[in-house]
């Protein structure tokens, strides 16, 4: 007989929308999962965390005991929201509130991947701010390189710049958004997605978009992307991969559910990008598609994740 939930009888709430420039698939998420819950029979409630209300206010009328946190991006995914439910001791999915900071920050994020040996693409950073400096910066650079913010989530403000007289527009795109910007070298091959739940691989996606990368677009507005569960790789460079993956999942104290983004190299080298701390979970995103393929449903992989909530 299986021990009951942690949260049994409890409310959850479950906190979506939010401030960031990921709102729309938060809301997505959001209701999907609390769909998820009730069908298992939860007392759950939905928080529009919405532009002009009081989060801690939400949450104190909701009476909940802990939150399915379905927010995405800067906010609701980089540690502030964790650090108000730990005041509040109400207990939060996802990683902790350092962990969280550390995923976001894509700079901190490389600086610990490179500390602990792990693969990542070379990389360099320029201010937030414009400056004269910039194209001397980057002379010299390998073309093709992708631009992006260094604090932003799924693809938003992502170019691959393939000529010098692009890299302007790159540029004003990733400055428009959250942080420094980061210029990194492009590795051309295969995207390969990992889904980790409680420290433990659930298995990988290769991810085929049908435009230059898995960007925005790919991921929420086209219907023609290919998934392929499990990569059409050689098992040695998927086992690889998914090593890399949980090492930096745990090179971050990431906690709970998360998905690690790769890029493998044509002479089947993995590299790691970053660490999703609150990968989407429409029931069509990516973690959902690799955990059906364990036999995990939607419902099911919901509990497990609301099971990892803590207050730290």
């Amino acid at each position: 007989m299986s021990k009951p939930h942690r949260f049994a009888g409890r409310r959850v709430a479950v906190v979506m929308g939010g401030l960031s420039a990921e709102r729309e698939v938060s809301l997505d998420t959001g209701a999907g999962v609390l769909a998820a819950l009730l069908e298992h029979g939860w007392d759950a409630v939905a928080i529009d965390w919405a532009p002009g209300t009081s989060l801690p206010r939400l949450l104190e009328a909701s009476g909940a005991a802990v939150v399915w946190n379905a927010l995405h991006g800067t906010w609701g995914e980089d540690g502030a929201v964790q650090g108000l439910c730990a005041c509040m001791q109400i207990a939060c999915t996802g990683s902790g509130i350092l962990a969280s900071a550390l995923a976001m920050d894509k700079v901190m994020s490389k600086r610990i991947f490179e500390s602990n040996g792990l693969p990542t693409p070379r990389w360099r950073t320029l201010p937030h701010e414009p400056g004269a400096g910039d194209v001397d910066a980057l002379a010299g650079w390998p073309l093709p390189c992708v631009v992006k913010p260094a604090n932003e989530g799924s693809s938003v403000g992502v170019s691959i710049v393939d000529a010098p007289d692009q890299l302007g527009d790159a540029l004003a795109l990733a400055r428009s958004h959250h942080g420094p910007v980061i210029i990194e070298e492009y590795i051309a091959g295969t995207e390969v997605f990992v889904g980790i739940l409680n420290d433990r691989v659930l298995g990988s996606v290769e991810v085929r978009p049908a435009v230059r990368f898995y960007n925005y677009e790919a991921k929420y507005k086209r219907s023609d992307t290919r998934y392929l569960i499990p990569p059409e790789l050689p098992a040695p460079v998927v086992k690889r991969t998914e090593e890399v993956a949980l090492a930096a999942y745990r090179a971050l104290g990431c906690t709970g559910h998360a998905r690690p983004d790769l890029r493998i190299s044509t002479a089947g080298e993995p590299f790691i990008l970053e660490v999703n701390t609150l990968p989407g979970l429409t029931k069509t995103s990516l973690l959902p598609k690799i955990a059906r393929s364990i036999g995990m449903d939607y419902p099911t992989l919901c509990d497990h994740i609301l099971e990892t909530a803590t207050t730290i």
